[in-house]
């Protein structure tokens, strides 16, 4: 028998079972797994990259989905809400915010009308800021603050400009008619796209929305190999769809997207 001598610390007991991580070491494995992910993540693919039990993994996704942390996308999982605003969300790193909303204000105070940052979520826009006043035009984005790729000018605009996403969002083949102004045919959308390329502007009038249309223009940052970077997300401007030239307004907005590049790859450069 072992005996233990006072003063003395106890005997090292290296025979211990190593214990298996609980709940939440899992939960963090998988919030990790999905940090950063514009594209939903698989089920398979979270397995693969934590090394869970597809039931375990399948339940503490529930949990998470249920706390905001994470949600459904499709057939996968992509962050959360609530995680995206804790994080700070993808136009609110450090310096980006500080140098995109003076020229958000600025497109509003030139505009008079509501004015969007949008990023990729999935095979979704989602808009992180917006700028509006009390008479602005309603749209069924209002309540979520994300709407579909195809029939929006920012969505428009990420799948221009982004390879992967367009390949992922094009390969569903038809998209919902929303109105009936709505793009639905791959051929349509892909000759919509490569206008947007060659202009550098998108527009959607009235596909989203009656009575609704916007302008939308690219936002580059920062991006390894690219000295122009690559897009980050779009900005656009929501107005009535009659009364408003849409021409004068694509002017602003492409001005303020390139200024908000410049800004980023700026900083970026300075560091």
């Amino acid at each position: 028998m072992l005996t233990q001598t006072a003063g003395q610390e106890p005997p090292l007991a290296d025979d211990r079972p190593v214990s298996q991580p609980g709940s939440l070491e899992r939960g963090i494995d998988i919030l990790l797994a999905l940090s950063g992910a514009s594209r939903p993540v698989s089920l398979a693919q979270l397995c693969r990259s934590t090394g869970l039990p597809k039931s375990t993994a399948h339940r503490i996704l529930g949990v998470l989905c249920g706390r905001g942390l994470a949600r459904r996308a499709g057939t996968g999982y992509l962050p959360g809400d609530l995680l995206e605003v804790l994080a700070g969300g993808p136009a609110r790193g450090p310096g980006a915010r500080r140098a995109v909303l003076p020229y958000l204000l600025y497109l509003y105070e030139t505009t008079r009308q509501t004015v969007n940052l949008a990023v990729p979520s999935g095979l979704e826009v989602r808009y992180v800021e917006r700028l509006y006043g009390h008479d602005r035009v309603v749209s069924p984005s209002d309540a979520t603050d994300r709407a579909p790729l195809h029939c929006t000018a920012t969505g428009k605009t990420l799948l221009a400009f982004d390879a992967g996403l367009r390949q992922e969002f094009l390969a569903r083949g038809a998209f919902e008619r929303l109105t009936g102004r709505t793009v639905t045919t791959l051929a349509g959308l892909e000759r919509e796209l490569a206008q947007v390329r060659r202009h550098g502007v998108a527009y959607a009038r009235e596909e989203f929305a009656e009575g609704v249309s916007c302008v939308a223009a690219p936002v580059f940052g920062p991006a390894f190999g690219s000295p122009g970077g690559r897009i980050r997300m779009a900005v656009g401007v929501a107005a009535p769809a009659y009364g408003v030239p849409l021409g004068r307004l694509a002017i602003a907005v492409r001005g303020a997207a390139q200024a908000i590049s410049a800004a980023l790859l700026g900083e970026q450069t300075s560091r």
